[in-house]
């Protein structure tokens, strides 16, 4: 895009500087002719009128009084009736001449070398030549800048695009001053709520729905139980294999649940958590400065995670903008392995989260700093999508854990896998 818009710019300039320099070039060599024959023509009339005074009263013409009024390397040439004078030596070849009629049927040229009138000429080119170039380069500077300035929005706007398609919800209040690129920015800042919205939803529906099927479940293969010990055989067979069905059903539904869990967590890959969490740390590291706050990262060297790039980044941007709207002190991201899983924690040294709070923190809408209370819902939910979760392990001060499944080894193709020091 860059590159089209500044070929576009440096077109019009070299078109606008070639439509009017070429123009301007002719219209400067007529004026230094011009201006030579003027001259010329000026010194001629002079001399004419003196010889024309010296016929008048009835001498013989002669030029020394007008000597002075040749110019330097000048040929004047008198012709009357009484014959033919010359002042000074011939200009030579393609000279620069003036012929002005006197009395008596007579004439005066005055001649010039045309050599000073054409150096003139080419000084004047190569002054508007120098013009055009200096046109021509300004323009391309212009065009440069012109071209950074728009395609740095439309790379951003890009870049935003892609990682909503991602599933980075986060708002970004980046706006670059063109109107029609602010007007996309705002779409997909709408659009980033409403797709958080929907995710959010998603995850509250299968939890819902899995959670009521479950307990129906339970229950059916409870008293099923109860009528498989029944007396009459009949009774007993019949509960017997409807306690079977049940318990396929419950299989199907385990399935059925896992594999919207890795639907959903498809974009999920082996993630290297050190050199992930350091670059989603950067982005937070200057607004925390701006208020003098300071953002650690303590991550081990070779840890990896199972997780989706734009997920985990909006996840711990949420966690780390909730730092620094509500929390205190020094940030510390860090992260380690447990038990088959990999823990990142995200605390600051703030009062933490009041324990009225405590219970419901991750809920649609409730927030005790009055925002919206989305962030947190989202992140669990973005978070659970990967097959991982959020947690409060801390309220006070505020630590937050979210707990990411460990990659398996047919996951990624050559990654050096360590060997796990511990017996089984």
């Amino acid at each position: 895009m860059r590159r089209r818009i500044l070929r576009a710019i440096l077109l019009a300039v070299a078109v606008t500087g070639f439509a009017l320099g070429i123009p301007l070039g002719y219209t400067a060599l007529r004026l230094v002719e011009d201006g030579a024959r003027g001259d010329l023509s000026v010194r001629a009339q002079r001399i004419a009128a003196t010889i024309d005074d010296q016929i008048a009263t009835g001498l013989p013409i002669d030029l020394g009084p007008v000597e002075v009024g040749v110019p330097e390397g000048g040929h004047l040439v008198v012709t009357s009736s009484s014959g033919r004078k010359e002042l000074g030596a011939s200009p030579g070849a393609d000279p620069l001449s003036v012929e002005i009629p006197i009395a008596q049927q007579g004439t005066v040229r005055l001649e010039i070398p045309s050599g000073p009138m054409h150096t003139s000429q080419y000084q004047v080119a190569a002054l508007v030549v120098l013009l055009v170039v200096l046109s021509v380069g300004t323009g391309t500077v212009v065009a440069t800048v012109t071209a950074r300035k728009l395609a740095a929005p439309l790379r951003h706007v890009a870049v935003r695009a892609a990682r909503l398609g991602a599933g980075d919800f986060r708002r970004d209040d980046r706006r670059h001053g063109v109107e029609e690129l602010d007007l996309v920015a705002e779409a997909l800042d709408r659009s980033a709520g409403a797709l958080a919205l929907l995710v959010q939803r998603e995850r509250e529906l299968v939890g819902d729905v899995s959670h009521q099927l479950r307990s129906r479940l339970t229950a059916l293969q409870l008293r099923l139980e109860g009528l498989a010990e029944h007396p009459e055989p009949d009774t007993a067979s019949e509960a017997r294999a409807a306690l079977e069905q049940a318990e396929r059903l419950a299989e199907v539904l385990n399935e059925l649940l896992a594999a919207a869990r890795a639907a959903r967590a498809v974009g999920a890959e082996p993630l290297d958590l050190r050199a992930a969490l350091t670059e989603i740390a950067e982005e937070w590291r200057e607004p925390l400065r701006g208020k003098g706050r300071a953002l650690r990262v303590r991550v081990p060297e070779g840890l990896l995670a199972r997780a989706t790039p734009a997920r985990l980044r909006e996840a711990i941007g949420v966690l780390l903008d909730n730092a620094l709207r509500h929390g205190e002190g020094q940030v510390v991201v860090s992260a380690r392995r447990d038990e088959g899983t990999v823990v990142v924690e995200v605390a600051d040294g703030g009062v933490g989260v009041p324990d009225e709070l405590a219970g419901h923190i991750f809920e649609r809408g409730v927030s005790g700093g009055g925002s919206t209370g989305v962030g947190l819902a989202l992140a669990r939910a973005l978070v659970d999508a990967d097959g991982g979760r959020l947690e409060l392990s801390t309220a006070r001060p505020a630590t937050f854990a979210v707990y990411l499944p460990v990659p398996k080894a047919d996951d990624v193709v050559s990654v050096t896998w360590r060997s796990d020091p511990t017996p089984r």
